[in-house]
């Protein structure tokens, strides 16, 4: 089959959401054009913006920074990389490219740890949930721990942006949870027009947020990654409510191609309101005892809280304090 789009190459690709056949090129050049498009419908960063990207190594890592060495100057990018400490999924492969494509356009990069950041890795945190019984999923460490040393090498670095590899599955997956809690606060705040609350966060962006999964995965195989992924275990230790979602949303896009396509680009139509509503409320407080911003109806942070109701001696011992009796 031909390409659909230049009609001289046969095809490689077939988008269900489009129904057209591209070929390699066309395909690429489909991709790169649509995250463009999307940085400049939302003015996530401007040509002068240094943009701190937050990649894991992944599929999804390798085509962020494969588009944004083909949009934006190599000179005004940065790289970090978070080691979680998972036994059978350090991606040590994975991490090697990051570093190797690094040096080769000459970014700078940080390698950390949650080891190294907060004095566990993981594994040791999933085990204190286990000894404590705290009803409480690794992906919700996972989720505190990667936002919190994203923006602090971003806010270090003097990084105008934080770009991250969520797709487009990852943004409709957690638009259709913050609607079905309810939560439009949250729904309002992944707008990507969405302000910042506090003058220690670091406005973040998402190219490829209307790139799908597999759009994804198949640019990084034919730019050339080197598939070496594998599942995260703690997935099957207590399946997440996103866990959940994702199977619901991919069934109805088998059937309907193009639906969380759809849903998203509805999603951004009404939550544009909330986002501009968001701009008029005062900067966020910070957490007495970490220092980092909190929300408005707490004294502590949600981190803190859930580190002081596991025992994470450690993790305080850092910050010069003991574990807080009072968690509110």
């Amino acid at each position: 089959m031909r390409c659909s789009v230049c009609g001289r190459r046969d095809a490689v690709i077939y988008q269900r959401h489009t129904g057209r056949a591209l070929c390699r090129e066309c395909f690429i050049e489909d991709i790169v054009r649509r995250v463009k498009q999307e940085i400049e419908r939302h003015e996530m960063f401007g040509e002068r913006d240094r943009v701190l990207l937050a990649l894991s190594g992944g599929k999804d890592s390798y085509t962020l920074l494969d588009v944004m060495l083909r949009i934006h100057d190599p000179s005004r990018l940065g790289i970090v990389t978070i080691i979680e400490g998972i036994p059978g999924y350090n991606r040590e492969g994975d991490i090697e490219w990051v570093i190797r494509r690094a040096r080769e356009h000459g970014i700078d990069i940080v390698v950390t740890s949650y080891k190294e950041e907060v004095g566990y890795s993981m594994e040791e945190l999933v085990n204190l949930t286990i000894e404590k019984g705290v009803r409480v999923t690794p992906c919700t460490f996972c989720g505190f721990l990667r936002r919190r040393i994203i923006n602090k090498y971003a806010r270090e670095g003097g990084y105008d942006r934080v770009a991250t590899a969520h797709n487009l599955d990852d943004e409709a997956h957690t638009a259709l949870m913050n609607l079905l809690r309810g939560d439009y606060a949250r729904l309002a705040q992944m707008h990507p027009r969405a302000p910042v609350l506090s003058k220690l966060f670091v406005k973040k962006v998402k190219p490829l947020r209307k790139v799908y999964e597999w759009e994804s995965a198949a640019y990084a195989w034919l730019t050339g990654y080197g598939f070496q992924e594998t599942e995260c275990p703690y997935l099957r230790l207590r399946p997440s409510f996103r866990a959940r979602v994702r199977a619901y949303m991919y069934e109805l896009e088998r059937e309907v191609p193009g639906s969380m396509l759809r849903f998203l680009e509805a999603i951004d139509r009404l939550a544009e309101p909330l986002a501009r509503a968001v701009a008029k409320l005062p900067e966020l407080p910070r957490c007495e005892i970490c220092g980092e911003p909190t929300s408005y109806n707490r004294r502590v942070c949600a981190f803190c809280d859930l580190m002081a109701k596991i025992g994470a001696e450690e993790y305080f011992r850092r910050l010069g304090t003991k574990i807080p009796a009072t968690r509110t």
